[in-house]
């Protein structure tokens, strides 16, 4: 079975750079842990934890309902191979004009028309500015098009085969399993006063709901991923130093892993994996 080191279709925020210390930490754990992807997202976390623990029980919350995408992947190609018709003859990584970009527009709309779905995040990456994505045909044609039109088809076989894949608010999740000794939680929501409209909202995550998934680091084994962005650890760790109360900071007696990430010259910040054994 294909084992990917990174989401098969594009996702925002995927934790690909992490892999290698996923397994290092998993390893630790034995073959019948429980593990629970609280925030699926691109799910691979939860291949990557199937890959290197596949008698293991994995679950996978689809947060974003990244299985449809999958589900879709035979008619995203399709509708790419048409698009790749139209930007043949166009120099790659340059903007799309019109007409080219009203023909693209017409392909994708009679396809949403007669299908009922279109991969609009899938569909960004070949058609918008790096990093850029839209989710409906409306934010859509406002963009300016550029021609990074994807040559080759996109491959998703198997990539979640016998992971179990729910659909729930996390709170539900983790209440089914906080008190079994051997789960093992992955944590990793939407960074704090981050857009979240390809999750599928178009709400920002306040402080309040980035507190509120710290419950689920109390007393449990977990891999809690965040950035320096959001100084969530920082602001633990003065709680702890205002309060006599038992597990205010549940990132004490955790480890750290940090990854330097570069957006462009001037734009870098550092993503964060916490981890801590019970």
């Amino acid at each position: 079975m294909k084992n990917y080191t990174q989401s098969p279709l594009p996702f925002q925020g995927q934790k690909r750079k992490f892999l290698s210390h996923v397994k290092s930490v998993l390893a630790n754990y034995p073959e019948d842990s429980i593990f629970i992807d609280l925030f699926g997202g691109s799910g691979i976390l939860s291949h990557t934890v199937k890959q290197l623990k596949p008698t293991a029980k994995v679950i996978y919350n689809d947060y974003d309902n990244f299985s449809k995408r999958l589900a879709s992947v035979s008619q995203t190609n399709e509708l790419l191979r048409k698009i790749r018709i139209i930007t043949k003859d166009l120099k790659k990584d340059k903007l799309i004009p019109e007409p080219y970009k009203s023909e693209i527009l017409k392909i994708i709309k009679q396809e949403e028309n007669i299908i009922g779905y279109v991969d609009y995040i899938t569909l960004s990456s070949s058609l918008l500015f790096s990093a850029k994505y839209v989710v409906n045909f409306a934010e859509l044609e406002k963009q300016t098009f550029y021609n990074n039109v994807r040559q080759s088809n996109y491959v998703t076989d198997n990539y979640l085969k016998d992971v179990e894949i729910v659909c729930s608010d996390y709170r539900k999740i983790f209440d089914q399993y906080k008190s079994i000794s051997n789960a093992v939680f992955l944590v990793d929501p939407p960074y704090l006063s981050t857009d979240c409209s390809t999750y599928g909202s178009d709400k920002y995550w306040k402080l309040k709901d980035y507190l509120n998934v710290l419950d689920v680091l109390i007393n449990t084994n977990y891999l809690y991923f965040t950035s320096n962005k959001s100084q969530i650890v920082e602001l633990c760790e003065w709680m702890e130093t205002r309060t006599d109360k038992e597990n205010i900071n549940p990132f004490k007696d955790s480890t750290t892993v940090c990854i330097n990430t570069q957006l462009n010259h001037s734009a870098k910040y550092t993503d964060m994996m916490l981890y801590k054994f019970k």
